[in-house]
């Protein structure tokens, strides 16, 4: 997109409160995400002191002392349990919210502040360190967590303490004399105080957003100044660069996705946002470049980012080795950040990442008891990689459960309706009110061209249904049966309240070499926009429309430039990475090739006939065939052999049954060694 061109938002999700989740794949894990994995989120911060820290009653000695990134664990529980609340009420999980709100609005102090730590740890070190000590970016954490429990209950109490916080950061931050000109290390405030501009209306918090943004990078560098009132020297920082943090250059000057991958991807969805809600092509433009940075040159097959252990992310260009960092947070930012450039043009590539993250990357982070968590999520592992309960950095476990308990937002969309917000929901920024937008911030932002018609996007095939009311006032529900990800097949039943003209937009996935599609039995050859078959007629209640995906057996290859995986494949089919696992193999998985010509079949069977609990998976779809694997026989203890031996003599491999299972459900049975990718025989 041209600096010179519209940048508005077309679309907007659909809230996930709108939105059922009935299949056999996603259903039962958002079950087990709020029957199981919220409470014992809940039991660990209580036990670890996360909770008790609210009670501000530490004193010098006691252990555990509050770190200053706490909050942010317990508010990302707030606002994942709130989501479960909005779709499912639950007394218990209910009353565990009120008494976790009360005691996080009971420790805010009279001007606004909040925050545990330094509060009763380090009072004199408030807003001394911003590089570094995450004030923030907890900050953030917290808003998010108050816009989402208002919005789920309509309990105003946290909401308001979070706007008087909100208040507060924009009294010490800004451009005006006597502010500091600062912004955190860790980027979250700025997509934030965004929700909290929907939420509330109050153009302050959008402006907020935009200096954070605006204000990263410029020099003379705040972090410099701000390290030599610490009396610290500003070179001696430990990651030597600000790329780490993304405030090497001002934003519309990055060039390339850099530093901490979690940061980065929170960053560029502030961004987004803000591209949105001021009409500004210039920001959207670097959304772009930096997305097709992360997606096209450093992201694993997986759709995890982060490659670098010593700093959380990015490497330089195709630097994708497979004992990859690819922190669980970094593959939940991504599918943040492709949602939000999803809306801009219904634009197939950022749903297909997107997918690609959910899938794989993303629910690889939790054990399917719900119980257990990756921080990292490698794509080799020599059988000593496992999830733990919890960890003393525990931002992964809540962030997973906020995104399950939220999902149906990321499955569809509509055209924004004249007057209404652009990006984060027809009805809100979690979704779940209508906030008119009278007077737009700048150029306005998230209004719909005069000549566009209504739509429904569909960018994720969930069983279950979605019900909206498009622009023009048509009441809309979409009945959606299907076994995706385990068949191709999606059976759309369209009921309008009453007989309308709209454009039907299904996603069709760009792993997807052949699809068909029908309506009411007859075959119907509909153009594909932006990667989107688009259907476009007056639709009546009980319309069906049937899409069938091609789904088989795929090798998929790296970029040449990646070097860890020359002369290697990665199997996939639909949407699902899978991989080799001990727990199937009586030879080890890391002597395995696959030849050319081997031949795989997709084989659906019951996961406790695996060593896999049955719950949350009704069924699993393995990869079975034959591929060949060293002989240790032929080699009598020596430690080389002559690559090509004899005629007539024997070689040094044979041929062994394999089976490849889904990546995300690795790490689940007897512990072993794991490979994604495969060396070509």
């Amino acid at each position: 997109m041209s600096a010179g061109s519209q940048c508005f938002r077309r679309f907007s999700p659909i809230p996930f409160t709108h939105v059922s989740v009935e299949d056999e794949f996603w259903a039962p894990r958002l079950r087990v995400n709020r029957e199981r994995t919220l409470f014992a989120q809940y039991e660990q911060c209580r036990k670890t002191g996360r909770i008790d820290a609210f009670k501000l009653d530490w004193k010098p000695g006691m252990e555990p002392v509050p770190h200053m990134f706490w909050d942010s664990d317990v508010a990302k529980w707030i606002e994942a349990a709130s989501y479960s609340l909005a779709t499912h009420p639950d007394e218990k999980l209910a009353a565990l919210v009120d008494e976790v709100v009360s005691l996080v609005v009971g420790a805010q102090r009279p001007d606004g502040y909040l925050n545990a730590h330094f509060t009763v740890v380090e009072p004199d070190k408030r807003w001394t360190n911003l590089r570094d000590n995450h004030e923030l970016y907890t900050a953030g954490h917290l808003i998010e967590a108050a816009v989402a429990h208002y919005q789920a209950t309509g309990k105003r109490t946290f909401l308001e303490a979070m706007c008087r916080f909100a208040d507060c950061i924009a009294r010490v931050f800004g451009t005006e004399a006597g502010k500091k000109r600062g912004y955190c290390g860790h980027e979250e405030i700025e997509l934030a105080v965004v929700k909290l501009y929907r939420a509330t209306g109050e153009k302050g918090y959008l402006e907020l957003s935009r200096y954070f943004v605006e204000q990263r990078g410029r020099q003379p560098h705040y972090f410099d100044l701000e390290a030599r009132e610490r009396g610290e020297d500003p070179a001696k920082f430990w990651a030597r660069d600000y790329f780490y943090c993304q405030a090497h250059a001002p934003v519309r000057e990055q060039k390339e996705a850099a530093g901490h991958a979690v940061r980065a991807m929170y960053l560029y969805s502030a961004m987004a946002d803000l591209a949105a809600e001021l009409n500004d092509p210039s920001l959207l433009e670097a959304c772009e470049r930096l997305w097709e940075s992360v997606c096209l040159r450093k992201m694993y097959v997986t759709g995890g980012v982060g490659s670098v252990r010593g700093y959380e992310g990015f490497g330089p260009d195709y630097d994708l080795a497979n004992e990859a960092y690819a922190e669980t947070c970094a593959a939940i930012g991504l599918v943040l950040f492709c949602q939000r450039m999803l809306q801009f043009d219904c634009d197939s590539r950022y749903a297909d990442v997107m997918e690609r993250a959910l899938y794989n990357g993303v629910i690889s982070g939790v054990s399917l008891d719900g119980e257990r968590y990756f921080y990292e999520n490698p794509l080799v592992s020599d059988g000593t990689h496992h999830r733990q309960e919890w960890f003393p950095c525990a931002c992964c476990p809540s962030n997973l459960s906020r995104l399950l308990a939220s999902l149906g937002t990321y499955a569809y969309s509509q055209p924004v309706a004249p007057g209404l917000l652009a990006s984060g929901s027809v009805r809100g920024g979690a979704g779940l009110r209508v906030v008119p937008k009278a007077d737009p911030v700048k150029g306005g932002a998230g209004r719909r061209s005069s000549d566009e018609g209504d739509a429904f996007g569909v960018h994720l095939y969930i069983a279950g249904r979605a019900d909206t009311t498009l622009p023009s006032g048509a009441a809309v529900t979409l009945r959606v049966e299907t076994r995706y990800p385990e068949e191709g097949a999606v059976h759309i039943t369209v009921a309008p309240a009453r007989p309308c003209e709209f454009e039907l937009r299904l996603r069709i996935p760009g792993w997807c070499r052949k699809h068909s599609l029908a309506v009411n039995g007859e075959a119907v050859e509909a153009p594909v926009e932006r990667g989107y078959a688009c259907v476009k007629r007056t639709w009546h209640t009980g319309d069906v429309v049937e899409l069938e995906l091609d789904m088989p057996v795929e090798r998929v290859k790296a970029h040449p430039n990646v070097q860890a995986n020359r002369g290697r494949v990665a199997l996939q089919r639909g949407p699902l990475v899978y991989c080799l696992e001990q727990a199937d193999h009586s030879v080890p998985v890391r002597h395995i090739t696959l030849p050319d010509d081997a031949t795989l079949a997709a084989k659906k069977v019951e996961p406790q006939a695996l060593g896999f609990p049955p719950d949350p998976l009704p069924a699993l779809v393995v990869l079975e065939g034959e591929a060949l694997a060293a002989d240790p026989s032929v080699w009598q203890n020596a430690l080389y052999r002559r690559a090509c031996p004899p005629k007539g003599a024997s070689g040094d491999r044979r041929r062994v049954p394999i089976r490849a299972v889904p990546y995300f459900a690795w790490d689940n049975r007897a512990p072993g060694e794991m490979v994604v990718w495969l060396p070509k025989g």
